[in-house]
């Protein structure tokens, strides 16, 4: 089975769009006219040598159907829940079925049918339990001459058997784990059938196949984190003290679930989380708890929290199996018990049934809710020269003319222009998608332009992606931001080699989002390097390199681990000359071989060539981890907007030199290039 978009119907509305004459009906995105979708049909045959075949077809968003039976017969039109009768003589055809949405875009389903009277042969089930969906059973078959299969999964009286295409997975959910007799019937348009009864063992997933959500980016200070690799854990956390549980059956354990490690606790009784002895965490500031729970078979979690002074006072949660739980707990609903939350020592879990049921617990932490919305407005761009620019939003430069701001194309989305202090920002609520409309006589260039940039707030959002359409040759692309921060001002920066639309003429510009609130400011295009720094010249022989095309580099082991960091990282490619690109740049870590570190004890200088339109500070730290001990050096002054060489003698650094194992840049948050890392 395969499923095509039919070309011919989406080159009709482009042609339809782009004939109309008034700015509000030119083409915006061809995201909002889609066509059908989830394309199936309901197949059944006759068994009595007729060769009569019966189809319902059946589409979400559909409003009529073409079928052509592929036969050579004449195609028929069938409108949403009309059957279709048609004989066929013996034989195997590709069955086509357009969908047409009312928009005239449509869908096509293609199904291969077999048409023949003899006793299906060859007999071959797939049958398998689901990976991720406990006690799922997913069957699928094929014979020779088949043409259509009854599936009785065996766990009903008088059951209804389940039909299924060859090779098409039937799926079935069972009430409990356990064995069960299937019997799969393979039907030919002949009366003879064959059939197959066998015994399978149906199970449950008893332990997450897939991780907790992700938390957000939280600001350090908004968070007090006992469990999480999003955050910075508090020191001396002891998960399983020993409170006498196990002699209630309880067990503790480290579940790795392909490198994310969690708590799992089985049978669970109850069960301590306590902190370093003789220390305590004020929670006053926080106001909620939060963990992620999965579980085959506790219903009810109690959390309570021991404060040092007055005592515990518990919460319950519901649970739901076989899936994550995302428990919020008010810390007003422990203080309106009386309890004192400045100096809370323990955390204890206690499971609903008592001593029979495993969870899986992740993400425990404290923190508090952001604000609905920003303060101030966004940073203020760099200094540009106005030929590095185009600014489409922003007081920091001369604007183009922007037509329509938020026009009406169906969108929930509503806009607003908030000032803060003399500084303007756009503020979007309800926004699924909204335009940006800058002159369809005068479309703009971009084509020099290397970067788009804006800057946004949130406090709802889950994703955020910027839309470049050319509505001239009918050109678009969107690119979504890789994760969304909220509660506080983010900046993003987006190569344009990552569009694919032709940015000669662009025309129009959309945000889209989750429906959420979202404030947008400084949104400009500009240039950043288009080469890459200039070629090094120091003698090979002398060099130790780190990263650059000019020499032999040494084995790095990880670049921008997960440390914490804002810091994101692409390479970037100069016609063959590769250059790193930190965007966000706080800090970032380099590692080279921690089993085999290097010795710099025989160099003299490090050098490395950086281009940066907005950075404020950069430096260099190195690192021994061997005898834990580092040193860093400061850039001391910042050139913009050219690459610029940097070369720091290693006499600077305290740095034990001669087993260096990782290397840091940090700098203000900055865009920054770096290029021709090296020791010489």
């Amino acid at each position: 089975m395969k499923i095509l978009n039919k070309i011919s119907a989406f080159i009709f509305i482009l042609a339809v769009v782009f004939a109309c004459e008034t700015d509000e009906d030119k083409l915006y995105s061809l995201d909002y006219v889609t066509a059908p979708i989830n394309v199936s049909a309901i197949f059944n045959i006759t068994q009595d040598n007729t060769g009569i075949v019966t189809i319902i077809p059946n589409a979400d968003g559909a409003s009529s159907y073409r079928i052509d039976f592929g036969d050579g017969s004449e195609v028929e039109e069938y409108t949403q829940g009309q059957e279709a009768t048609h004989t066929y003589i013996e034989g195997v055809y590709q069955l086509s079925i357009l969908a047409i949405g009312s928009t005239g875009l449509s869908t096509e389903f293609i199904q291969e049918v077999n048409v023949s009277f003899k006793a299906p042969e060859n007999l071959k089930i797939k049958i398998e339990n689901d990976l991720s969906i406990s006690k799922q059973v997913n069957i699928s078959a094929t014979a020779d001459y088949a043409a259509v299969f009854e599936i009785y999964f065996g766990d009903t009286v008088d059951e209804e058997p389940t039909a299924a295409m060859p090779d098409v997975v039937a799926s079935h959910i069972y009430p409990v784990a356990g064995d069960y007799e299937i019997r799969v019937i393979a039907k030919s348009a002949g009366a003879a059938t064959t059939d197959s009864t066998f015994t399978f063992t149906v199970t449950e997933i008893l332990a997450p196949v897939i991780s907790a959500p992700t938390p957000p980016s939280r600001n350090v200070e908004d968070v007090i984190s006992i469990y999480s690799s999003a955050y910075d854990d508090i020191e001396g956390i002891n998960y399983n003290p020993d409170w006498g549980q196990s002699g209630q059956g309880s067990s503790y354990g480290e579940f790795d679930l392909n490198g994310d490690k969690m708590l799992q606790y089985i049978n669970l009784s109850y069960q301590g989380i306590a902190l370093a002895d003789g220390t305590s965490v004020d929670i006053t500031d926080m106001e909620f708890l939060h963990m992620d729970v999965w579980t085959p078979d506790v219903t009810k979690l109690e959390t309570s929290l021991i404060s040092g002074t007055n005592g515990e006072k518990p919460v319950s949660s519901d649970l739901t199996a076989f899936e994550w739980t995302s428990i919020d707990l008010a810390i007003s609903a422990f203080t309106d018990q009386g309890l004192t939350v400045a100096d809370i020592i323990q955390l204890k879990l206690v499971g609903d049934p008592w001593a029979a049921g495993t969870v899986f617990v992740d993400n425990i932490y404290f923190y508090k809710a952001k604000s609905s919305s920003p303060t101030q407005a966004a940073p203020v761009p760099p200094a540009r020269y106005v030929s590095d620019v185009i600014s489409i939003f922003s007081d920091a430069y001369t604007n183009i003319t922007v037509n329509e701001w938020n026009p009406g194309w169906g969108q929930a989305t509503t806009l607003t222009s908030i000032d803060f202090s003399g500084n303007n920002v756009l503020l979007y609520e309800s926004l699924d998608f909204t335009g940006i409309v800058t002159d369809y006589d005068n479309p703009t260039d971009l084509s020099a332009m290397t970067f788009v940039h804006f800057d946004y707030w949130t406090s709802d959002a889950d994703k955020l992606a910027l839309k470049l359409v050319n509505t001239v040759v009918g050109s678009e692309d969107i690119v979504e931001v890789s994760a969304v921060t909220v509660g506080s001002w983010v900046s993003v920066d987006i190569a344009l080699a990552e569009y694919s639309t032709d940015l000669t003429a662009v025309t129009q510009l959309l945000f889209e989002s989750s429906s959420a609130t979202v404030y947008i400011d400084n949104l400009y295009f500009y240039k950043a390097p288009t080469e890459a720094a200039p070629t090094p010249t120091a003698n090979a022989a002398d060099v130790i390199s780190i990263f650059s095309d000019a020499y032999t580099n040494i084995t790095v082991n990880e670049w921008n681990p997960g440390w914490g960091q804002t810091t994101t990282l692409t390479n970037v490619d100069f016609g063959g000359n590769n250059v790193l690109l930190y965007q966000a740049l706080n800090y970032t870590g380099i590692v080279t071989d921690y089993d085999n570190p290097t010795d710099l004890s025989g160099k003299t200088y490090v050098h490395f060539d950086y281009w940066t339109n907005d950075a404020t500070s950069l430096a260099l730290k190195l690192v021994n981890t061997i005898v834990d001990n580092e040193d860093i050096e400061v850039v001391p002054s910042i050139i913009l907007g050219r690459w610029a060489g940097v070369d720091i003698a290693l006499a600077d650094y305290s740095t034990d030199l001669t087993g260096v194992t990782q290397l840091l840049f940090e700098s203000s948050g900055a865009m920054v290039f770096i290029d021709n890392l090296y020791f010489y």
